[in-house]
């Protein structure tokens, strides 16, 4: 296919609401239990109705499926599971017809031990293709190269018996690390970049991208110290501070080559940035982004936490602007890999509905990009599975003080009169929980009360005005349980005020805040009473101010 031609709207991606999808749970047509790509296209009008402005797609690539499509045998093709090229083609152009753009998810950094480049790579030392992955010898007892250790349990090394190497893997065994030092490597992986921005996809969610590079001398991580209270215990690889195995200097070199190319198509780039310490990743995404020549913005973990609080978003949104310069972010409340927010947030409060509107009422006030995931418009939680349901090898290496990500990733529901919640005819390849499918699409739709009008509203408050879309953020002094700060831009100033506490408190409000008027957008019965303003728990208050 001929390359497309460039649009002129380069832009949009910094004020974009992006909503993820997971197409193995979106909608099956097939009556086979899982998602496929005719159903992203069947449901694309939901997502146009939401205000989104793009789609990321999780992977659909040719698959073992070991890791859910996160291990990939072939970067340029459909696995059937989900459908053909034509099928992807067609959902192309419908969502361009409703106005959204395009992201696919690339997973770069690995591929799966069937991808025929690591089957060749390990036939010998000699083979054309022997570097193309990370291998090691062994230390003269046998053991690994080093002490480095894999996310998904265990040592980050697999020893092969016809090399009679170690190869590395910072996830499973079945996805072996690619060598990011080889610059042919490179190459092979931004031709398949290639390939997919001549069919018209406008971007990519790059998978985990502080993993590209390796430590070339492979010297050992130190222990992490010190542990403080945030430190997780049920999986030994937190034990270790990352330091060789990721976050390489090295990673900004082939972003430039990357964004050469997008470059070219007028394409996108949103990296993942796998750390959950602010300050880190804030430095990371400052690395990626800044200077207009590598990623246009990342993806952190930093609102990913087991609680919503003023102090958290402080931490995490206050610095920007100042900590990545001319570099951008993108927020996220929920993801595939993550517990759903509104079960994180709901332990001291026990009021979902209640929070999933103040969360996307905070959401979308952030200064950067914001991503959604698909089931949290509708107030979706975590769902509760049983050990023999699960499906992720994450969840069932590390059962039962970690249980995975299944129960995040569990099927959408569209129609409550429908079997399985109108996702599939057949059985799902995961349970679709009651208590989800008394909270379908079809139950909410029309419901002025609902959190999925909630969402509709406060994505078209965010779309209508410019402060919240790429304005400026400063963070105000507060009571305690209290979020507050101002957005600007040019020609307007928002006040934006949150009680993300059970308890009711109010916010005064300063002399130079005399012009703030309310602005009604989501009821949550905050008040503006004299000179401060009234708010009930987990409530949100919006006021002009000149």
């Amino acid at each position: 296919m001929q390359a497309v031609a460039k649009r002129n709207d380069a832009d949009w991606w910094r004020g974009a609401v992006i909503y993820e999808i997971y197409p193995r749970s979106f909608q099956d047509t097939k009556g086979d239990g899982s998602g496929d790509l005719r159903g992203i296209t069947r449901r694309l009008q939901h997502v146009a109705s939401l205000g989104a402005d793009a789609i990321w797609i999780a992977p659909f690539f040719k698959s073992p499926m070991a890791d859910m499509g996160y291990d990939i045998s072939d970067y340029c093709a459909v696995d059937p599971m989900f459908g053909t090229l034509g099928d992807f083609d067609a959902l192309v152009a419908e969502a361009h017809r409703l106005g959204l753009k395009v992201i696919i998810d690339q997973v770069l950094s690995h591929s799966s031990d069937q991808h025929p480049w690591f089957l060749e790579s390990r036939s010998s030392r000699t083979n054309p293709k022997a570097d193309w992955y990370v291998w090691a010898d062994p230390q003269r007892d046998g053991s690994p190269p080093n002490n480095w250790l894999s996310i998904f349990g265990g040592p980050a090394w697999e020893w092969d018996s016809v090399r009679k190497q170690y190869y590395l893997h910072n996830f499973l065994v079945s996805q072996p690390d690619l060598n990011f030092h080889n610059d042919e490597v490179q190459a092979a992986l931004l031709e398949t970049v290639r390939f997919w921005l001549d069919r018209g996809v406008d971007g990519f969610r790059l998978d985990t991208t502080n993993f590209y590079f390796h430590d070339a001398e492979l010297r050992g991580n130190p222990p992490r110290e010190p542990r403080g209270s945030s430190f997780v215990d049920t999986n030994p690889y937190e034990y270790q501070e990352h330091i060789y195995d990721k976050n390489r200097p090295d990673t900004p070199r082939f972003l430039r080559r990357l964004r050469a190319l997008l470059d070219e198509y007028d394409a996108v780039a949103m990296g993942e940035v796998g750390e959950g310490d602010g300050f880190r990743s804030l430095q990371l995404v400052s690395e990626y982004t800044s200077g207009k020549d590598k990623l246009h913005m990342c993806y952190t973990f930093d609102m990913l936490g087991p609680f919503l609080t003023p102090e958290q978003v402080r931490k995490c949104a206050g610095p920007f602007s100042g900590a990545i310069g001319d570099g951008w972010i993108c927020w996220a409340f929920s993801n595939h890999d993550t517990v759903r927010h509104v079960t994180r947030w709901t332990k001291d409060f026990d009021d979902p509905v209640r929070v999933a509107k103040v969360a996307i009422a905070v959401l979308v006030a952030l200064r950067g990009a914001i991503c959604l995931y698909q089931g949290e418009e509708l107030g979706l939680g975590e769902a509760e599975l049983a050990f023999e349901d699960l499906r992720d090898p994450y969840g069932i290496r590390f059962w039962p003080g970690y249980k995975g990500r299944d129960g995040c990733r569990t099927p959408m529901v569209w129609d409550a009169s429908q079997p399985n919640g109108g996702f599939t005819t057949g059985k799902p390849w995961l349970p679709v929980p009651a208590s989800h499918i008394a909270r379908a699409v079809s139950v909410q739709e029309g419901d002025p009360n609902s959190v999925l009008a909630a969402y509709r509203t406060m994505l078209g408050f965010r779309r209508a005005h410019r402060a919240l879309r790429d304005g400026d953020i400063e963070m105000l002094e507060e009571p305690k349980g209290v979020l507050a700060f101002v957005r600007r831009s040019e020609d307007e100033g928002i006040l934006c005020v949150f009680n993300l506490s059970p308890a009711a408190t109010e916010f005064p409000l300063a002399d130079r805040m005399t012009a703030v008027s309310q602005r009604p957008v989501l009821d949550l019965g905050a008040r503006l009473e004299g000179k401060a303003v009234r708010l009930p728990p987990f409530s949100a208050f919006f006021g002009r101010i000149a």
